[in-house]
């Protein structure tokens, strides 16, 4: 066995935890959920209330979570099939050449199409955003906030699924002013919509809490839609953005469509 099929082994091992772990924790916040719904079904009937539309959203999560497992639970065994013997217990792994060998590299070729197809899909689509700008969580796991900022993607590695990108613009708390550069998981990137293409934008109502890039700078920031950009007819996002409080007011900041995604759930602020 060698040291590429370990790695690999061992980082699809971790892929696989990974979405357990993320499982449970959709599936407590479901919990919560239905006990809320149980305790005051009324709520449903408020003006307002999402609790109907967060609980579907976090349903469509656990599916998608679970069919991600299901892939790299595939690919596991499509490994461990690979460098397992193939003759009875016992018998030595005889040495594999000529057309073996092919069969064996096209085999390891084709792990990916093993995936779900919703998977393949989310890698090709993460693999196609080199060089674009996007949103991404360069502190995942530290402190008591979540820190996202506009970067440039550089790389993005199918195996590991994770980015290299580029803070092209440090902010002036840096202790330097150059470009830094940050691996950050999939979890943590979220693509920007298409500036030329308004249309596929989602369309966020008035009420929604989005992330948004607060004007002038490139960090983003939780905020509340005022008016939609369809509903305007515009390009723009009428935002107001928490504490950004000015003469004990929130002012309303206007955003382009292009620099405004949905707010990840459990983001810290």
């Amino acid at each position: 066995m060698s040291s590429p099929d370990i790695a690999g082994i061992l980082d699809n091992s971790k892929e696989l935890d990974r979405l357990r772990k993320e499982q449970e924790e959709v599936l407590t916040e479901i919990n919560k959920m239905h006990k809320k719904l149980q305790a005051t079904p009324e709520v449903v009937e408020k003006p307002g209330d999402n609790s109907l539309t967060k609980l579907k959203n976090l349903y469509a999560h656990a599916k998608q979570l679970s069919e991600d497992e299901v892939g790299v639970s595939n690919l596991l065994l499509s490994q461990l099939d690979t460098l397992l013997p193939s003759g009875p217990p016992g018998q030595p792994r005889r040495r594999i050449e000529g057309s073996d060998q092919k069969r064996k590299r096209v085999k390891n070729e084709s792990d990916i199409s093993r995936l779900s197809a919703s998977m393949r899909s989310q890698l090709e689509t993460f693999a196609s955003l080199k060089g674009e700008q996007v949103a991404a969580k360069v502190n995942p796991g530290d402190g008591d906030k979540d820190e996202w900022f506009v970067v440039k993607v550089i790389h993005f590695d199918k195996e590991k699924k994770e980015f290299e990108v580029l803070d092209e613009e440090p902010g002036d708390d840096e202790e330097s002013t150059d470009q830094r550069k940050y691996m950050v998981p999939m979890s943590s990137i979220i693509p920007f919509p298409k500036r030329n293409d308004p249309s596929s934008a989602p369309d966020f109502p008035p009420g929604r809490h989005v992330l948004a890039v607060y004007p002038g700078t490139t960090a983003l920031y939780k905020a509340t839609v005022v008016n939609g950009h369809r509903k305007r007819k515009t390009d723009e996002y009428l935002l107001e953005f928490d504490d950004d409080e000015e003469d004990g007011s929130l002012p309303q900041r206007t955003v382009p469509f292009y620099n405004v995604v949905a707010l990840p759930e459990g983001h810290r602020q």
